[in-house]
């Protein structure tokens, strides 16, 4: 009687500790996969970002174009006030 219920025993423990094994595998592989879908997020996230900047490239090249009509400007105000000069010497 003894051995039957040690066997029994031997057999209840095994069948657990296998249960509790097989659980931790899955839910590593579930851990796992949702990892990779975030890691994919991430990299959409990054290429989003260069986007702006490539933006913000742009709206340089637009400061530049103002900056060379202020110039422009700064010029024909140099012209004009040469010219006013001229005429009150005369």
């Amino acid at each position: 009687m003894l051995e039957k219920e040690l066997k029994k025993l031997e057999a209840e423990a095994r069948r657990e500790s296998k249960k509790g094994k097989k659980r931790k595998v899955k839910r590593k592989a579930v851990k796992k996969k949702v990892k990779k879908k975030v890691t994919k997020k991430k990299v959409k996230r990054k290429a989003v970002k260069k986007k702006v900047t490539k933006k913000k490239v742009k709206r340089k090249a637009v400061k530049k174009k103002v900056t060379k009509k202020k110039e422009k400007r700064k010029a024909a105000k140099k012209t004009v006030k040469r010219k006013t000069k001229k005429k009150r010497r005369r």
